[in-house]
């Protein structure tokens, strides 16, 4: 069994993982940047090694970097949850090359699966329905033309070693498929550090849904049923729910034995995801593999009562699935595949009741959902029955800009899908956090909308799609006024009992308001990029200027992306806040702080 793990991860996913390591009784090693010196993760763990830096290319993408670290602290086992290199053969091997153990998939099956490409083809080959698409990476935007053009609009260019929504890019217009593709490709690179992208056609009006499969060494390939992640922005998943709703057994049986077949074919190992498409006809398109633990791997637990990080332990450990009835101790053959393929040998756990997970990001919902890093002043989660909260982060915590936007989740669970939504309500009603701005008011209209109640019913005519939120969501005018930004003058708050219409009611507000008057907080930030002095465009947030969209003297329209931003791992545009001629100020590549000028018109 493992004695000591690395933990090459941060945020919410290194404490959940030091937390089920402690269960186990096996020593935890957490690793920190300098952004993340005194995060929750630290405390939990039992040992944490400083890194050097903040980029996540200096810091916890420097394999040499955690290596070293694994070796002095006396790990014989590395973990990497999810994104950074959870996804990276070489680092797989690497880890196995020292002799230390890795807790997930071998490097052959995550280079084969991790290949987008490649994946398609073993899906087609086990007989999963696909959507046309390119067999190979595409070289230049041009042939991502030519794919539209003889397939037509929509598309979709995806990043071949990509996931988590990043390098991917739906395309509506032709003129917009060049700035799209240098946009995955670069995002696909920051992320991942591959820039290949291929295409495929984009089914309209798609629900994601996917299938949690746990395989061992001793040919058990377990699926621990469905999920539905149909909620996203710009292809980010915020809320899952488990198993997903409004399948018909033909449609669940096709996604749950697709899966076990895909992973079965090529020998997996490990926890792993095999994510699918269903359009509005119900035909579903196989999507890809991940090959990792997933950020909504809790929402499966709570319906399963399967501990995933626990049996990721257990497998890289050569044991069988726990919870696999007559398993054999013995391990598999070189013929595991095949048998994998024509027989499941293990037993899928059964579900029990229904469960949410929403994700709670720091980003402004009256922004686009721009990513808001700072300190988070207050930190209350909710409780009661059937709630968990999976979180990075307490009173005090820094989200730093160099991460994902990440900070907590929130799973509900109830014995039916309509009881987990009214304890969904409520739970995020009671959730608070202070000191920046969160998606907690979205998530609050969405389990309040129709459209999340009609989600479950395969009758209902309404629906969630994957990008329903990003053509359909307005903030109610609930979220629009609790939504407030916070600043530093707001870093002691004092709470005032007050009695109104005889109802008494408990009110935060910031010390130095009670103490001077009335304190102006900044608005919302304009998304055009609008400044107070009106021919000056400004910078939102935070953010590296990755590229300019227009030429310097350029003349631009009210509204044009002139400029495009990355923070937190996530692109937006720079419009124009009105039109004329465009006059460059920062430079590509430059660290921009909030309200920096980067351009004015005139």
């Amino acid at each position: 069994m493992i004695s000591a793990v690395l933990i090459a991860n941060r945020g919410e996913i290194a404490v959940r993982i030091a937390r089920t390591a402690r269960d186990l009784g096996i020593r935890s090693i957490a690793i920190y940047s300098e952004a993340d010196a005194g995060a929750l993760h630290t405390q939990v763990a039992d040992e944490a090694y400083a890194l050097p830096g903040n980029s996540a290319a200096d810091t916890y993408m420097n394999i040499p970097a955690l290596l070293d670290i694994a070796v002095r602290a006396g790990a014989d086992a590395i973990h990497p949850g999810y994104g950074f290199l959870s996804e990276n053969a070489d680092f797989a091997r690497t880890v196995a090359e020292a002799g230390l153990t890795w807790i997930g998939p071998s490097p052959e099956s995550i280079e084969l699966l991790g290949d987008k490409i490649a994946a398609r083809r073993v899906a087609e080959e086990v007989g999963a329905p696909l959507a046309p698409g390119t067999s190979d990476p595409i070289d230049d935007w041009q042939e991502a033309r030519a794919f539209a053009e003889e397939h037509g609009l929509p598309i979709a260019i995806k990043a071949a070693y990509g996931g988590g929504g990043r390098g991917l890019k739906v395309v509506e217009n032709l003129e917009d498929i060049e700035a799209a593709f240098n946009s995955a490709g670069r995002e696909a690179k920051e992320a991942f550090g591959r820039a290949e992208c291929y295409v495929e056609k984009f089914l309209t009006h798609p629900r994601h849904v996917e299938a949690q499969i746990l395989a061992d060494t001793h040919d058990n390939v377990a699926v621990l049923g469905t999920r539905d992640c149909s909620t996203q922005r710009r292809f980010q998943k915020l809320i899952e729910e488990a198993p997903a709703p409004a399948l018909s057994d033909e449609q669940r049986t096709g996604i749950h034995e697709g899966a076990r077949a895909i992973c079965a074919k090529v020998g997996y190992t490990g926890a792993g995801t095999v994510e699918y498409i269903v359009s509005e006809d119900g035909t579903i398109s196989f999507l890809e593999v991940n090959t990792r633990v997933q950020v909504e791997h809790p929402v499966t637990e709570m319906v399963t009562g399967v501990d995933i990080i626990a049996e990721q332990f257990r497998i890289a450990s050569g044991e069988p699935l726990s919870f696999v009835s007559g398993a054999s101790d013995s391990s598999s053959s070189s013929d595991a595949s095949e048998a994998h393929a024509s027989e499941a040998h293990a037993s899928d756990p059964e579900m029990d009741g229904h469960a949410f997970e929403f994700r709670i990001n720091a980003e402004d919902i009256l922004n686009g959902f721009a990513p808001c890093p700072g300190t988070i002043v207050r930190f209350e989660p909710p409780t009661g029955p059937g709630i968990r909260v999976d979180s990075g982060v307490r009173s005090g915590s820094i989200v730093p800009p160099y991460y994902d936007s990440l900070v907590a989740k929130l799973l509900v669970w109830g014995p039916t899908r309509e009881i987990a939504l009214k304890r969904a309500q409520q739970a995020l009603q009671e959730f608070d956090i202070e000191g920046v701005r969160t998606v907690l008011p979205f998530h609050r209209d969405m389990v309040s909308s129709q459209v999340l109640v009609d989600h479950g019913d395969a009758d209902a005519a309404a629906g969630i799609y994957t990008d329903w939120l990003d053509h359909n969501y307005r903030p109610s005018a609930e979220a629009t006024s609790t939504t407030v930004p916070v600043e530093a003058i707001y870093a002691q708050r004092t709470r005032v009992a007050l009695e109104i219409d005889g109802k008494l009611v408990s009110v935060g507000f910031p010390t130095d308001m009670l103490s001077q008057g009335p304190v102006k907080g900044a608005s919302a930030s304009a998304a055009s990029g609008a400044s107070d002095s009106g021919n000056e465009v400004t910078c939102p947030y935070e953010a590296n200027l990755v590229a300019w969209n227009v030429e310097d003297g350029e003349m631009v329209e009210e509204g044009q992306a002139i400029a495009t931003i990355e923070a937190m791992k996530m692109e937006s545009a720079v419009k124009a806040p009105s039109a004329g001629k465009l006059s460059r100020v920062a430079k590509e590549g430059s660290r921009l702080e909030p309200g920096a000028v980067i351009a004015t018109i005139s």
